[in-house]
């Protein structure tokens, strides 16, 4: 008798142990789901951007594209790629070891603080490796805007190896001949890839086409409510002889001057044109742009993917 009612009772914790299981997945998976609606805006991916508008005379609805900037870009910070405030916490650490003609990071600052996200630069210097590794603890991602001359080391390197490998975000900013130095010391290391040369851009691109690559990506993250953007004014060309990267810009010569890396649950930006950050801001879409490149560089969907297989 005490040997059944002992079962009976370890089926009935058993029961309520399983409803309690299930009840936390269920939870957990709806405020998962919460999250991914707060974080991107529903016209993720989206160029041109079109919405539906009911005609006051008519009461006919019809589906308009939103009203454009003076550059032909989607107004409004709903048309970014994150919701403002998304990433609220989250802090972009910058290895800023080029500063020359007023490029004080002020700029891209501001613009990624209306997503939540805080800025912790090292100016003009590296720290010790040791430090490095201990203050990339508490980023998202790293920022790499190259100089002249090398400045990081192997040890350097080898931090930033671990950082990228667990998932964590890295955006490599080089510019024309010679400003490369340490983009390529960390990009080649990373993924194998190179910039080189030195071509005049200055000019706005648009949507790239598979006949001609001019321009933007259509349809990648990076790239939402983007229908236009400024190269930057003189710029290094991507040497991607593996073909291990995404295009997402192409100077207005076909230069391949942005592309993305997206393997193996990991995410790198790699850019021949620092110039967009300080110079000629306004001359279409450099502000959303670095909202949405700091937005995918979360990584935000693979670390909700590794949470969901908990």
């Amino acid at each position: 008798m005490e040997n059944k009612t002992q079962k009976l009772n370890s089926k009935k914790a058993l029961s309520i142990y399983l409803t309690f299981v299930i009840a936390f997945i269920l939870l957990f998976f709806f405020f998962i789901g919460e999250m991914s609606a707060q974080v991107y805006n529903k016209c993720a991916r989206s160029n041109a951007v079109y919405e539906e508008a009911v005609d006051d005379a008519t009461g006919e609805v019809r589906t308009v594209k939103v009203e454009a900037d003076r550059h032909g870009n989607a107004e409004g910070n709903q048309y970014d790629l994150a919701v403002d405030g998304a990433f609220q916490g989250e802090t972009v650490a910058v290895l800023h070891l080029y500063t020359g003609e007023g490029f004080d990071f002020s700029l891209p600052k501001a613009a990624l603080k209306e997503k939540g996200f805080s800025v912790y630069r090292w100016i003009n210097n590296p720290p010790s490796a040791e430090e490095l590794e201990k203050s990339l603890e508490k980023a998202c991602q790293l920022w790499i805007i190259s100089s002249n001359i090398q400045k990081l080391n192997k040890d350097h390197l080898k931090v930033i190896k671990k950082f990228f490998d667990s998932g964590k975000g890295v955006y490599i900013w080089g510019d024309n001949e010679p400003y490369y130095a340490d983009a390529n010391y960390v990009s080649d290391y990373l993924i194998g890839v190179k910039m080189l040369g030195n071509l005049p851009g200055n000019e706005v691109v648009g949507l790239n086409n598979k006949k001609k690559k001019v321009g933007l990506a259509p349809g990648h993250l990076i790239t939402t409510g983007l229908e236009y953007v400024y190269e930057g004014i003189t710029i290094a060309t991507l040497q991607d002889k593996q073909q291990v990267l995404q295009p997402l810009i192409y100077g207005h010569e076909s230069n391949l001057v942005t592309a993305t890396y997206e393997q193996d649950g990991k995410r790198l930006i790699l850019d021949g044109g620092f110039t967009r950050l300080y110079c000629s801001w306004d001359h279409a879409g450099t502000g959303r742009y670095v909202k949405n490149a700091a937005a995918w560089l979360v990584n935000y969907e693979r670390f909700v993917e590794k949470a969901d297989g908990l």
